[in-house]
């Protein structure tokens, strides 16, 4: 697995703060003679930075070549699965292997592997964009969240997995929505006449229930529940035929790390 040390650590939760203010900016401005929020296009520019800085950071003892074979290996599959789903309808099948891979090879795999594999797919897909780095840091921070998951062998596993995945699929959602939601003017959503743009005049608590209907009417009964259920169907169905391979290419390639990966019994 990739060793993360101190420092690592430091640097990511850093990096993963700095994250997370780049999702929720909008809500933290109230300035009543404002009409429309402008994109602090530093942000777009620093985000790519940060993530570079924390993949420089994880691999700086240098990644075995075993363990950079895997990563390599991985994300061309994740690539694959996610040309073939490529978000149709909400189906998405990138995310049940990088949680599997997050759970076996640790958290900071799971890092690496969540921002590789989407930014090989975006390149495969033609899915470049100002959202791109967005994608990769939640993406990121799934294969790290599967890495931390509690132990757990057998149906057992299995069932945390699935439910792991639910759960980081609607948040997915939730935080990609939070990153274009701000920069709309308006939005017409058919048989609802309420205003569902951000009001940067408007009160933080008014803006939350706001995106709160946003989100719930257009994505989260609908693509991002999709999303949950191909996710955790996968991971039922092909979890532990997927779980076997990953466990034995990690005692073959007998690393270790600062961080243990989960026990591959």
């Amino acid at each position: 697995m990739i060793r993360m040390t101190s420092r690592s650590v430091v640097v990511l939760l850093i990096a993963s703060a700095i994250g997370l203010v780049t999702l929720i900016w909008p809500l933290l401005l109230n300035d009543p003679s404002s009409t429309r929020v402008q994109p602090p296009f530093v942000f777009l520019a620093l985000l790519p930075v940060v993530v570079a800085v924390v993949l420089a950071e994880l691999s700086q003892g240098g990644l075995d070549p075993r363990i950079l074979a895997i990563l390599g290996v991985l994300t061309a599959i994740d690539a694959v699965l996610r040309g073939i789903s490529a978000g149709t309808g909400g189906v998405e099948l990138v995310f049940f292997l990088i949680i599997l891979a997050g759970r076996v090879y640790g958290p900071a795999f799971g890092f690496v592997l969540g921002c590789t594999s989407l930014f090989v797919s975006a390149l495969v897909t033609a899915g470049v964009g100002p959202w791109l780095p967005y994608q990769m840091l939640c993406s990121a921070w799934i294969g790290l969240g599967a890495g931390l998951l509690p132990r757990a062998t057998g149906r057992t596993e299995i069932a945390l997995l699935a439910a792991y995945g639910v759960v980081v699929s609607y948040l997915y959602g939730l935080l990609l929505n939070l990153q274009g939601w701000p920069l709309l003017a308006g939005v017409a959503i058919p048989g609802h006449h309420e205003q569902l743009a951000f009001d940067p005049s408007a009160s933080l608590g008014a803006n939350l229930l706001t995106f709160g209907k946003y989100t719930l009417i257009t994505s989260t009964t609908s693509y991002d529940s999709v999303r949950a259920i191909t996710t955790a169907i996968a991971i039922v169905v092909l979890g532990g035929a997927v779980l076997t391979p990953l466990r034995r290419a990690a005692r073959r390639a007998s690393v270790t790390g600062t961080l243990e990966p989960v026990d591959a019994r």
